[in-house]
C-alpha cells in the first residue's frame, strides 16, 4: 500500500489527527508510569519477610499495672501459652516483620569509627529463631546464659552488655563484604558485640523496600516492657484455635492487661499492604479508564473519518480497490497516528518519571514499560479502529455514483 495519499489525507485533517496523536501521547505517558507504580506496590506486597508466616499466631499485650516483675509475668505467661495443645513453640517479642516497632541504632565495626549501617533491633525471649522459622544459615543461637535484659524504655542500657548478635545476610555483606561474618565484632555502641550468626531474611518492621530493607539485628535481650507482642507457633489449621485459646488464657491471667490485635501473621501481612492494595486498585481504575478514554477517541474518529470519505471510498472500490484495500488504509492510517502519539507519549513519560524521582523519590523508569506501553496503544489503537474499518470496507462502488 502507498504510504503517501495516506500522509496527504493526514496533512490536510492536521489538527483532527494532532488531537487523537496527543491524547495517545498522554495516554502513554499516564499508563507507563501508573504501571510501574503498580508493580513496584505488588512486589513490595510479595516482600519476603523471612518468617514462617502460615504457622504464626500473634497477640499484642499492654499491661496497666505497676510494680509488676515484667520479666517473670513473661515467663509464666510463655509457660502457660505453650500448655495450650497444638502450640509448638511460644515467645514474647517487640518487634516482627509489618508490625511497625521500628527501633533503629547505628552499627560500625571499629569502636571509634563512624557508622557503617543503620540496622533495626529485633529483640526476644529464647527460642525466637525456632518459633519463627528464621533459616539460620551460619553459626548459631544464642545460648542461655548470653541473655540480658533489655533495661530501660529503648533498651540502651540492655544493648550496651548484650555480648552476641545475629544478623541477616544482607547486613553482614553490608558490614563485612566478601568475608564471612561469624566471629567479627560490631559496636551498636563503644562496646563489642560478637557475630555468633547469620539468618537469611529477617525483614525491617516498617517493611522497607529499598537496599537496607533486611539490615536487621537479633540481640539477646530479654523485652519486659509493658507493651510486648506473644508470638506462637502452631500448625495452619489450629491457628484460628489456638489464637482464640490463648487470647482467652492471657485475659485470666492477668485482668490488668489489655489485648491488641489478635491475629495470624498472614492477617498481619494483609492488614499492612491494605494502603497498597487500595492505591493499587486506584491506578488500575484510572489506567483502564484513560485507555477506554484513547480507544474511543479512535474509534469516534474512524467512525466521521469513513462517514465523511464515502464517496471517495466508493470511487476508490469502483476502479479496482479491493475490500482489504480499504481496510488496511485505515489501519495504516490509525498506525501513523498511533506512532506520532507514543514517540511523543515516550518523551512525556520520561518526564513524568523524572519528576516523580524529585519528588516522590521513585526509581528511574525501565526502558521496557516504555515498549510494552507503545505495543498496547498499537494493538489497543488497531481494536479500536477495526469496527469502522470494515464498515468502510463493506462501502460497494456503487455509492461512487449516487453521491454525484
Amino acid at each position: 500500500m502507498q504510504i503517501q495519499p495516506i500522509l496527504a489525507t493526514l496533512r490536510r485533517h492536521k489538527l483532527i489527527a494532532g488531537l487523537l496523536a496527543l491524547l495517545v501521547a498522554f495516554t502513554c505517558a499516564i499508563v507507563c508510569n501508573v504501571a510501574f507504580m503498580i508493580a513496584r506496590h505488588a512486589t513490595a506486597m510479595h516482600v519476603i519477610s523471612g518468617v514462617d508466616e502460615n504457622r504464626l499466631v500473634t497477640v499484642e499485650s499492654v499491661d496497666l499495672a505497676h510494680g509488676v516483675n515484667r520479666l517473670a509475668q513473661d515467663q509464666a505467661d510463655l509457660a502457660a501459652l505453650r500448655a495450650i495443645p497444638g502450640v509448638e513453640s511460644a515467645v514474647v517479642v517487640d518487634a516482627l516483620p509489618f508490625n511497625g516497632n521500628n527501633w533503629t541504632t547505628s552499627a560500625s565495626i571499629t569502636a571509634d569509627g563512624s557508622s557503617v549501617a543503620n540496622i533495626r533491633v529485633f529483640n526476644g525471649s529464647p527460642g525466637e529463631l525456632q518459633t519463627l522459622g528464621l533459616k539460620l544459615i551460619a553459626g548459631r543461637d544464642f545460648r542461655a546464659d548470653e541473655y540480658v535484659p533489655k533495661q530501660g524504655a529503648h533498651g540502651d542500657s540492655g544493648l550496651k552488655h548484650v555480648p552476641a548478635v545475629i544478623v541477616t545476610q544482607q547486613l553482614a555483606e553490608r558490614l563485612f563484604p566478601g568475608q564471612s561474618a561469624l566471629g567479627k565484632a560490631i559496636y551498636p555502641y563503644k562496646e563489642p558485640v560478637r557475630i555468633v550468626g547469620v539468618v537469611a531474611h529477617l525483614l525491617n518492621p516498617d517493611a522497607g523496600d529499598g537496599a537496607d530493607s533486611n539490615f536487621s539485628a537479633l540481640f539477646p535481650m530479654l523485652p519486659g516492657d509493658p507493651d510486648v507482642t506473644y508470638v506462637l507457633r502452631t500448625q495452619p489449621q489450629d491457628r484460628a484455635r489456638v489464637l482464640k485459646q490463648a487470647t482467652a488464657l492471657l485475659t485470666r491471667l492477668d485482668p490488668n492487661r489489655v489485648l491488641r490485635r489478635p491475629q495470624t501473621f498472614a492477617q498481619m501481612r494483609a492488614d499492612y499492604f491494605q494502603g497498597d492494595r487500595t492505591m493499587m486498585s486506584l491506578l488500575i481504575a484510572s489506567a483502564l479508564g484513560l485507555l477506554f478514554v484513547a480507544a474511543l477517541g479512535i474509534t469516534g474518529l474512524a467512525n466521521f473519518w469513513v462517514q465523511q470519505r464515502t464517496r471517495s471510498i466508493g470511487i476508490r472500490r469502483a476502479v479496482g480497490a479491493t475490500r482489504a484495500d480499504i481496510l488496511h488504509y485505515f489501519q495504516v492510517e490509525n498506525f501513523l497516528i498511533v506512532t506520532w502519539g507514543v514517540v511523543l507519549g515516550a518523551i512525556l513519560a520520561v518526564g513524568v518519571n523524572l519528576l516523580l524521582m524529585h519528588f516522590y523519590e521513585l526509581p528511574r523508569l525501565p526502558l521496557w514499560y516504555l515498549l510494552v506501553g507503545a505495543a498496547a496503544l498499537w494493538v489497543l489503537g488497531q481494536l479500536a479502529v477495526l469496527s469502522p474499518a470494515r464498515r468502510a470496507s463493506r462501502v460497494p462502488p456503487v455509492v461512487a455514483t449516487r453521491s454525484v
